[in-house]
């Protein structure tokens, strides 16, 4: 059995998970500096994704009438409609659209993933990743037009949203801020922004959680499947919360605390980098 410390490391790192993973302060960036603080059993990648598991839980928890709504509309339209997209319905398209977001992300994971890793995995890039793409999200959602809603999502902008998701395999950009900023960007209100960048998430979540288990697994890592089980559990339980809250919150305001958030953060990091302390 795992000493209770390991289970008491994985509640708060789940907790960790959930709070990063949804609001735009990135979890890998947090994850990547947690060892520091909490010990170095908490550094394991195998760890990191049984937390994206959890919050994948909460996105399909959450989003679970729209996950229905596409696949019945998919099996509705294909057959009838073919490949003639045009004709399908919003929620068939949306579908598409999820599909076609994910790829930039997974072929840059499958040619890149070991050169990120090695690169990009110390608290110094973590905290420079978090001062410029801070500059990038807070640009993007001040400047960013409000006049297109979630139907407006097509080939084009799922591409375009989807190479900003690519781009936060970088620890310190964060996954939800840098496609809410590309959908920002594009014109988008926050709410199709939020919403379009959580479901998103899924597939590529989704992916990386099944590959990088199977190496590890095929690697013989020894895996503390108890910690990780109730890590992913409280991600999971929190992430629905702070979609819901995230998701209200965007309604009547801007991004700029969760930029002042990062810019602060990245600040306190490169001042213990500088002075030994991490």
């Amino acid at each position: 059995m795992e000493p209770m410390s390991e289970y008491l490391r994985a509640v708060v790192l789940g907790l960790l998970q959930a709070l990063t993973e949804f609001l735009p302060i990135s979890s890998s960036g947090h994850l990547v500096l947690a060892p520091h603080l909490l010990g170095e059993a908490s550094s394991s990648l195998t760890f990191d994704v049984g937390l994206h598991v959890g919050t994948l839980l909460a996105v399909l928890t959450y989003f679970w009438r729209d996950w229905l709504r596409i696949a019945h509309a998919v099996i509705r339209d294909v057959p009838r409609r073919g490949v003639h997209i045009g004709e399908w319905s919003e929620p068939s398209r949306l579908g598409l659209w999820i599909v076609l977001g994910t790829l930039p992300a997974v072929v840059v994971g499958a040619l890149f993933k070991s050169t990120i890793e090695d690169w990009f995995r110390s608290p110094a890039s973590v905290a420079i990743s978090l001062l410029f793409f801070s500059a990038v999200i807070g640009a993007a959602d001040r400047l960013g037009a409000l006049r297109l809603r979630e139907p407006d999502v097509n080939a084009r902008r799922s591409l375009l949203i989807g190479a900003a998701q690519a781009i936060a395999l970088i620890p310190g950009t964060s996954r939800s801020g840098i496609t809410i900023a590309a959908a920002r960007a594009l014109g988008f209100d926050r709410t199709a922004s939020a919403r379009f960048s959580f479901m998103l998430s899924a597939p590529a979540v989704a992916g990386a959680a099944t590959l990088t288990l199977g190496e590890a697994i095929a690697g013989g890592e020894v895996i503390a499947w108890g910690p990780l089980i109730v890590g992913a559990m409280v991600s999971a339980a929190a992430g629905l919360l702070v979609i819901r809250g995230l998701l209200r919150f965007v309604q009547t305001r801007s991004l700029d605390v969760f930029v002042w958030y990062r810019v602060v953060l990245a600040v306190a990091v490169l001042l213990a980098v500088a002075t030994g302390r991490l």
